[in-house]
């Protein structure tokens, strides 16, 4: 896929993350406008996810471990045609399928429920496990935040991951630098987080997350690494599109009114 394309993909994406959020009145746009070139990538280059193959196993997977970004992931899945288009606008709505957080029993696409901070990295590493030992040679993904890995559950998994020789798992770490409190230097120092990956047996690749370039050459090493699992550390900007979203720890989890809805809709059409 030509770049230019992956480019009108994350700019749809984009709209969509903030179309759901402003019409919820409630979400998190920073990180999920930050992670979007990586999903873009992730899902239009990487996985083959479809269709016909949505709802088995006999695909490659994904897991969303920050689940509070989970507008990226709606958004993803209505660009590849999985999801009802429609179904954006009932996002966080009482008896939609849509909610904060996202959930496997309501969304096709949705590999694994997540929210509680930490634990989406633990069921990828068994899933990708499980694969190997079932003799599924599909890869399992899992987007995990900076701010996130001062979870103990993370540093447990990559042990675990390590301990096992566990390559089917793929590991994308979304270094923003910022998190609900603030700084995440601030508030507990999670870095060098490629070096400490590295210490835990992991193969280490660091990318600019918003390069397409990079992340399809990072992804294409990850897959063709035996023997242990890969970490790839993109340094993101939060609230990326948006001048006056990105860098910023207040729009981690706040809506736009109206004004600031329509001046960032305009920011992207024009991108």
């Amino acid at each position: 896929m030509e770049i230019k394309e992956l480019q009108a993909h994350a700019k749809n994406i984009r709209k969509n993350i903030l179309r759901e959020i402003f019409a919820a009145q409630s979400g998190h746009p920073g990180g999920s406008l930050g992670a979007t070139d990586i999903l873009t990538e992730l899902f239009f280059e990487v996985m083959d996810i479809n269709e016909t193959n949505v709802n088995g196993i006999d695909r490659d997977r994904f897991v969303l471990s920050k689940g509070h970004t989970s507008p990226l992931l709606y958004a993803i899945l209505v660009e590849k045609g999985l999801l009802a288009d429609e179904q954006l606008d009932t996002f966080r709505k009482i008896d939609s399928k849509l909610q904060g957080h996202p959930n496997m029993n309501y969304v096709p696409g949705v590999d694994m429920s997540t929210g509680s901070l930490g634990q989406g990295f633990a069921v990828a590493d068994g899933m990708a496990l499980a694969n190997r030992l079932n003799g599924n040679s599909h890869r399992v993904y899992c987007l995990i935040g900076d701010g996130e890995s001062q979870e103990g559950e993370i540093w447990e998994t990559a042990m675990s991951a390590a301990h096992y020789k566990n390559d089917h798992l793929c590991a994308i770490i979304d270094v923003n630098g910022l998190q609900i409190d603030g700084r995440t230097s601030d508030v507990m120092n999670p870095n060098p987080l490629d070096e400490k990956f590295k210490a835990f047996g992991w193969h280490v690749i660091d990318v600019d997350g918003h390069d397409f370039k990079q992340l399809r050459a990072a992804f294409k090493e990850a897959s063709e690494t035996k023997g242990q699992p890969t970490a790839i550390i993109a340094k993101t900007i939060k609230g990326k599109g948006v001048s006056f979203m990105e860098d910023q720890a207040g729009w981690h989890g706040k809506a736009p009114n109206l004004e600031q809805y329509e001046q960032a809709i305009q920011e992207l059409e024009a991108q």
